[in-house]
């Protein structure tokens, strides 16, 4: 273990009018926790502690004006003087006891090692600074397959660790799904505090939701800052992934920019290509007869022009609706072509600027911005977890599956009702009928206002035929339109993508997973192909919340463990066990008839066609947290 985060080291900080317009903009609970930590007075909390409510409580949090005046004025006093700063960290106990005063509710004790880890209080492992430790073998080379979120977290702490690694990219830059990804409005869902690597804890979000730009820019910067772009081979692809067991060694085949092929021969392959970034169009008969640009939102054209265009959007789901968001007002008309309808909810914060004091706060209060993180990863992560698990009083219920469930969706419906008070055919074509959280929400940023302008009609009787001019719609009805968008998601269930991936005996990974059925071991491991990694994969994504660079980061960390079990004995592989296999596969299957998402209702990208739950993690984050911290014994074999 690291050692615990010592804020006080950059004390004692200049008075000045940024620091007094931080304490004055910044949010509350945060600077409570940053100087409970720095004082250790826990008296403070005290005080608070009858003040601030849960995020999603029904009695909003509401501290009294002389209390936040007292609590600026100590915060201030300490950080200009010093004076009131006590000796060393916190301990757990204290710790545990500001988290749960800030949030409103007991943080228990399973959250603290996952809260120091992802928060920056206390890493969980720094292997470059772990003593004793044994340097990797020169000769043993990993892999790594992508560099987004994933990959780059894969290089960095493959680095750490002390491993030599490749990494291949298909792109021309880092980011993945967030270099990609350049249509109008496109955003992020998870918090911008939260969703970015624990180890790089970023001040410099403009907004408490990501754009897109504001995420690439993110990966951009942390790569710069750890030199990633010298082991990676960008406009190259990964091709096809060979075992030879007799070495123990992945011939790995990848195609060149100048569309050559060259054979790598490596020790481990860590496949980051993440299940988002294969788009899919959708099957409607005469969509290549159109005579316009047919584009897709995944793969945004840059020099686009919609002024003025008649404009088609197919499909109403994230991106369809941060998309007709960004572009109704320069439009001449859009129409929108809705299959289902989602569950939009209002998050007041989506489109919020961070300003300039919290900006101020999150760059030079010390501690803050990782108080920050917690309170944000709180909220966004976990304790919203309730609203996918099952209450057995609840079951035969068609709309929701708990109290809270339940009351989740009524806000949703409140926010509806309140938006398209005077349409009601809107309310009828927007309203769910399943439960809330069964499949992907819609953070509304924009997409019920666009619904309301006067160029804008949502279109939900089907569509029967893309002519050379436009849509026809299963009722006869004719669209006329200069463009059509397919915001019509990814081949999520093909998990393999179009790589051919061979392991003992010349077993075929893609033959056994098909189309659409896709399994493995916590995500990642599957008998038959040692040191075959596969990140991000069946039944370990967060489906009930923020969280996926969490994910990320905890299978990177597993697999690190795996590798040096390897190295350690002087082995050739890891594989781990048909038994183990099999055992996780049984307890997923048996965990999801109690999940939202295998409701009667719910119909998603998470399931298959035999509405088999694939892709979604029926536990919680600290769940994937404390399973990941290394392989379990007798899980695996390694092979010599």
């Amino acid at each position: 273990m690291s050692q615990v985060l010592n804020p006080a080291a950059s004390l004692p900080l200049a008075d000045s009018p940024e620091l007094q317009q931080a304490l004055a903009q910044a949010n509350l609970p945060t600077l409570l926790a940053v100087y409970v930590h720095l004082s250790h007075d826990a008296a403070m909390l005290d005080r608070f502690a009858d003040c601030i409510r849960p995020a999603f409580a029904p009695v909003p949090t509401s501290i009294p004006d002389d209390l936040a005046a007292d609590l600026r004025g100590k915060l201030h006093h300490l950080l200009v003087t010093g004076e009131g700063l006590a000796t060393g960290a916190p301990d757990d106990a204290l710790f545990q006891r500001i988290m749960s005063v800030m949030v409103g509710e007991p943080v228990e004790q399973e959250f603290i090692e996952l809260a120091f880890d992802q928060c920056g209080f206390r890493p969980w492992i720094d292997r470059s600074a772990l003593p004793g430790r044994a340097s990797r073998p020169a000769n043993f080379k990993v892999l790594v397959i992508g560099a987004g979120m994933t990959g780059m977290a894969a290089a960095i702490k493959l680095e750490e660790a002390g491993y030599d690694y490749v990494v291949i990219e298909k792109n021309a830059e880092v980011g993945g799904t967030w270099y990609e990804n350049r249509y109008p409005g496109v955003g992020v869902d998870t918090p911008s505090h939260f969703y970015s690597f624990s180890w790089e804890i970023w001040p410099d979000w403009h907004h408490y939701h990501p754009q897109g730009a504001d995420m690439q820019r993110y990966m951009v910067e942390v790569a710069d800052k750890y030199g990633l772009r010298r082991n990676v081979q960008f406009n190259t692809r990964v091709e096809t992934l060979v075992y030879d067991e007799a070495s123990g060694m992945w011939t790995v085949t990848v195609r060149r920019p100048d569309g050559r092929t060259e054979d790598l021969v490596v020790n481990a392959v860590i496949n980051g290509h993440g299940p988002v970034n294969r788009f899919k169009w959708p099957d409607i008969p005469g969509l290549a007869d159109f005579n316009g640009p047919v584009v897709h939102t995944a793969d945004w054209p840059a020099d686009l022009d919609l002024k003025g265009k008649r404009v088609a959007v197919i499909g109403t789901a994230a991106s369809a609706a941060q998309l007709v968001g960004a572009i109704a007002p320069e439009v001449a008309s859009l129409t929108v072509y809705q299959r289902t309808p989602h569950w939009v909810i209002h998050n007041p914060e989506i489109a919020d600027e961070v300003s300039a004091g919290m900006q101020w706060a999150l760059r030079n209060i010390p501690g803050f911005k990782e108080w920050f993180r917690f309170k944000v990863y709180w909220a966004a992560a976990d304790g919203l977890f309730a609203n996918v698990l099952q209450d057995p009083a609840w079951v035969g219920n068609d709309l929701a599956v708990s109290e809270l469930n339940e009351m989740t969706r009524q806000y949703a419906l409140s926010y509806l009702h309140q938006k398209f008070a005077d349409r009601p055919d809107l309310i009828e074509k927007l309203t769910p009928d399943f439960p809330i959280f069964s499949k992907r929400i819609v953070l509304d940023n924009g997409w019920f206002d666009a619904l309301l302008r006067p160029n804008v009609t949502l279109e939900n009787k089907g569509i029967a035929r893309i002519l050379p001019n436009g849509i026809e719609a299963k009722d006869g009805s004719v669209f006329e339109c200069d463009v059509i968008v397919c915001a019509t998601g990814f081949n999520v269930a093909r998990m393999l993508g179009n790589l051919t991936v061979k392991g003992i005996g010349g077993r075929d990974l893609g033959a056994e997973w098909g189309e659409e059925d896709a399994r493995s071991y916590m995500g990642m491991c599957v008998p038959g192909y040692p040191n075959y990694f596969h990140t991000v994969g069946p039944n370990s994504a967060p489906n009930h919340a923020a969280g996926q660079n969490l994910i990320s980061e905890c299978q990177v960390n597993w697999i690190i463990e795996a590798l040096d079990r390897v190295t350690e004995a002087g082995a050739k592989s890891f594989e781990v066990t048909e038994q183990a296999y099999d055992d996780w596969n049984r307890k997923v299957e048996a965990r999801m008839p109690q999940m939202i998402w295998s409701h009667p209702r719910a119909s998603s990208y998470y399931m298959n066609s035999k509405r088999r739950i694939f892709l979604s993690w029926p536990w919680r984050l600290v769940d994937f947290f404390n399973e990941t911290r290394a392989p379990a014994e007798g899980s695996y074999v390694l092979h010599r």
